[in-house]
């Protein structure tokens, strides 16, 4: 067995290869370490499980070594959506809360998603702390019988759902939904998210069809990540009949996927931005608004606009997180489908993305493309694009430890105005328009995300990111 690597998303790998019952059973070890180093031994650890294969298993045998560690554990009636979590975390006031999921991963991944007593992402310390623990362990962790560990009283099997979802409805404007009479499509993806908007939005009055509403490990053999490729069968379905709106979650429901009524597929920055205004005109909230490094800059044209505060984190929604927690925000989000808002959990919520999404179009009674154009003809035009491209491992040393010395001047005939580091290199050009290069943090993949006024100067773009990147490799 290789080092187990432990990041802001907890831990990731193939089941039965490197996701095994032992190594499961060190990395919650580790984490019950932990929690007992920073004095929460009296509280409670909240422990989930999402659809993949053995799960709940993997969730009973968690359970077990945080009870023989002398944690009391809440343990999820049934599969369970991350931001549930996050939510029973400071509902219960718990010492942590862990998640046996992968979220969107391929289907023959399982994972360890831990989040501590503030319920955000943990922090680097906290993970580093983990991680350290977990590969100075040696191959010993504590464990109970489960049959001793329930009859005891030290694991609690607890229906986790109905107060999160009384504490959303009380954030949504749910009798503005149940007036427009909605006709909506839902597709969990075969995860964690049903009985979640379908059951809201169907009390609510609307038209309600569902696709893939029963558990499925294998995910209709796709990757439970709700992307325009993998809800096509959702688009065709809208596309066919005359709906309103098409809604979709990943795997443990953190992120979101949006189709309009003509079956077009809405990238995640448009949903952001859109969101972000609809929430300063009905809200009256105050604070500032949080993007990723990566994430649109319509987002700062309309915050312009109000007056707001900008702030850019590094990818990772644990930043923005912090900002929730802080109460410093209104909402923050990221490129990749995250966002939250003031009030709620400091984490993903793509079930909260959904409905603040259908409220917003029961009330505005516009399709989204339609509230998009009024939105351009307010702030001006921005248009996206993300490309990974896989290049050497030297390339990607080469770039983490040059960064801040990629002075560059002139990109395919654009001045660079400005240049940003927190986080890859970002080249802001005359103009607006801007290129970002990132490492990925887990494969040797180079992120090239780019934003401009036109879809011919994104495409030009794309191709000064290869070009430039063409040229380092060689």
């Amino acid at each position: 067995m290789g080092k187990i690597k432990f990041g802001t998303s907890g831990w990731r790998a193939i089941i039965s290869d490197e996701f095994t019952f032992d190594n499961l059973k060190l990395v919650v070890q580790a984490i019950a370490d932990h929690l007992v180093a920073k004095g929460l031994k009296e509280r409670e650890v909240i422990v989930g499980y999402d659809t993949r294969f053995l799960s709940e298993k993997f969730a009973e045998e968690t359970c077990c070594v945080l009870a023989a560690n002398g944690f009391h554990t809440i343990l999820s009636m049934r599969d369970v959506p991350s931001p549930v979590i996050s939510f029973s975390i400071l509902k219960r006031k718990a010492a942590g809360g862990i998640n046996i999921t992968a979220s969107h991963n391929p289907p023959d991944y399982s994972g360890i998603k831990f989040s501590p007593s503030w319920a955000g992402p943990a922090l680097p310390e906290e993970t580093d702390d983990i991680e350290k623990r977990i590969n100075g362990l040696k191959g010993s962790y504590k464990e109970i019988n489960p049959l001793e560990a329930f009859e005891r009283g030290m694991i609690e099997k607890v229906d986790l759902s109905t107060p999160y979802i009384e504490d959303l409805l009380r954030k949504v404007n749910l009798s503005a939904i149940s007036k427009a009479g909605l006709k909506i499509v839902i597709d969990p993806l075969y995860g964690t998210v049903r009985d979640y908007l379908d059951k809201i939005l169907r009390e609510a009055g609307c038209d309600i069809s569902v696709l893939h509403s029963y558990r499925d490990p294998y995910f209709g053999g796709l990757t439970p990540e709700p992307s325009e490729k993998n809800l096509e069968e959702l688009i065709r379905y809208i596309r066919k009949g005359e709906y309103d709106i098409g809604l979709a979650t990943d795997g443990d429901a953190d992120r979101f996927g949006i189709v309009d009524s003509d079956g077009s597929f809405i990238e995640p920055n448009y949903i952001l931005a859109l969101l972000f205004d609809y929430l300063v005109e009905t809200r009256n909230w105050k604070g500032g608004v949080a993007r990723s490094v990566a994430t649109t800059h319509l987002i700062d044209a309309i915050a312009k606009t109000h007056s707001i505060e900008v702030y850019e984190t590094p990818v990772g929604f644990k930043y923005i997180g912090e900002l929730i927690a802080k109460d410093m925000i209104i909402i923050g989000g990221e490129e990749s489908a995250g966002l939250s808002i003031k009030g709620h959990v400091p984490d993903k919520d793509g079930i909260l993305a959904c409905l603040l999404v259908t409220e917003m179009v029961a009330v505005k009674g516009r399709t989204i493309k339609e509230l998009l154009e009024d939105l351009y003809e307010r702030v001006g035009r921005f248009y996206s694009k993300r490309m990974d491209l896989r290049v050497s491992e030297d390339f990607i040393d080469k770039l983490k430890t040059q960064n801040s010395r990629l002075k560059i001047e002139e990109i395919s005939g654009l001045m660079v105005k400005d240049t940003i580091t927190k986080d890859g290199t970002k080249y802001i050009f005359d103009g607006g328009s801007w290129l970002l290069m990132r490492p990925s943090g887990t494969e040797p993949l180079l992120r090239l995300y780019v934003e401009a006024g036109s879809k011919a100067d994104v495409e030009k773009l794309i191709g000064a990111g290869k070009g430039f990147v063409r040229a380092g490799e060689r």
